[in-house]
């Protein structure tokens, strides 16, 4: 799990003593870049568009600080690697990687990507990292997954779903991979034995629409077209696929487009085509409520993870956005969300008040990405 950080306003870099030779003016102008520079990437936002543009933002004062376009194609996924090194945009049949260091100080739009992975033949819509950025997962409309080599640029693996794949997420324990697709279908993809070793299906020809796995590996969480959230709980000490079904509820009445675990795993987050985000916590039993208080008895409201929950209530609506939520992404320490909407914006939103502490407009079409990285590690 990430170190937990809040969102800050600004970051700032030490003192540095003047280099010799170099004026003092030039100095103090050279650690101001440097401090720039510093603060652009300990928080990195991005969003991608229909416009054809990814958006970098400066998180806190809401000010769009670099424009990429794609040229080619639309954003359709977003993916910042652990590292803040790269950021992976997952287009028609391709995935781009940028330097994100290098994308956020050019001075032009037209910015080249390191590298353009192809060998899918639709739209790739899903993308995830491994945690040390030697290799990304993509998920595709062409019915595969496939699993990329970042340092030759080429696919190790490919993985056949036999329907368009919607979603998928890696565990952390970075052996297993879970891929959902059009036909309904969940697949547990063992990575060390290169097979499936699972498959479910909760409700036949119902496309099954997000995965997420809980970073600490208690749970799988999958959201459908009806906007169903199916829960299955991974048993400690346990292989991967020993799934045991937790619960099913109703979570929206309209598409359920994607469903997130927060990183503490004490909530979930589930967005729609009803232009709302809801906040779901796990209800414990008696004994589970207790052992959550007693790890943490400074906190009134400490909770157990999705895993302990005998069910699911809703925590909070977040109403704001005028179109359909396309995506979200938490803040390393569960306190934020971002969201992606039709409605041409982006939205930060304090999920301790349900309040929108910003909003990032700049998008002349939808918004249907996003992409946070504000972790300290």
């Amino acid at each position: 799990m990430p170190t937990r950080v809040h969102l800050p306003q600004t970051a700032h870099l030490p003192p540095q003593a003047t280099q010799p030779g170099v004026p003092p003016q030039a100095a103090q102008q050279q650690q101001v870049q440097q401090s720039a520079a510093a603060d652009a990437l300990s928080v990195i936002l991005v969003t991608g568009s229909y416009d054809g543009t990814i958006r970098y933002w400066e998180a806190w004062s809401g000010i769009c600080s670099r424009t990429i376009q794609t040229q080619d194609h639309q954003p359709n996924r977003l993916a910042i690697s652990p590292n803040k090194r790269f950021l992976a945009a997952a287009g028609v049949g391709t995935v781009k990687l940028y330097d994100i260091a290098q994308s956020a100080a050019a001075s032009s739009t037209n910015v080249a990507p390191l590298v353009t992975l192809q060998g899918h033949t639709a739209n790739v819509t899903s993308l995830a990292w491994q945690n040390e950025a030697k290799w990304l997962v993509s998920g595709s409309e062409d019915g595969t997954v496939k699993i990329w080599d970042v340092r030759t640029s080429s696919p190790q693996r490919n993985y056949a779903h036999f329907a368009p794949v919607n979603d998928l997420a890696l565990h952390s324990n970075q052996g297993e991979l879970v891929s959902c697709d059009q036909n309904g279908a969940i697949k547990v993809w063992d990575l060390g034995g290169d097979r499936c070793s699972h498959e479910l299906l909760p409700e036949e020809d119902v496309p099954m629409r997000s995965v997420s796995i809980a970073s600490d590996g208690s749970a799988l969480v999958g959201g459908n077209h009806k906007g169903v959230v199916y829960v299955w709980t991974i048993q400690p000490g346990l292989a991967f696929t020993d799934l045991q079904p937790k619960t099913r509820f109703q979570a929206h009445s309209r598409y359920l487009i994607r469903v997130l675990v927060s990183p503490d795993t004490k909530q979930l987050a589930t967005c729609s085509a009803d232009t709302t985000i809801k906040i779901w916590t796990p209800i414990l039993s008696p004994q589970a409520a207790a052992l959550a208080a007693q790890a943490d008895p400074n906190n009134l409201y400490a909770r157990g993870g999705i895993a302990d929950g005998t069910g699911y209530q809703l925590e909070k609506v977040l109403q704001g956005h005028q179109r359909w939520v396309w995506d979200m992404a938490y803040s390393a320490d569960s306190a934020y969300l971002v969201s992606a909407s039709s409605d041409h914006t982006a939205r930060l939103w304090e999920l301790s008040s349900g309040t929108t502490v910003r909003q990032y407009s700049a998008h002349h079409k939808a918004c249907i990405c996003v992409a946070l990285n504000d972790s300290s590690s």
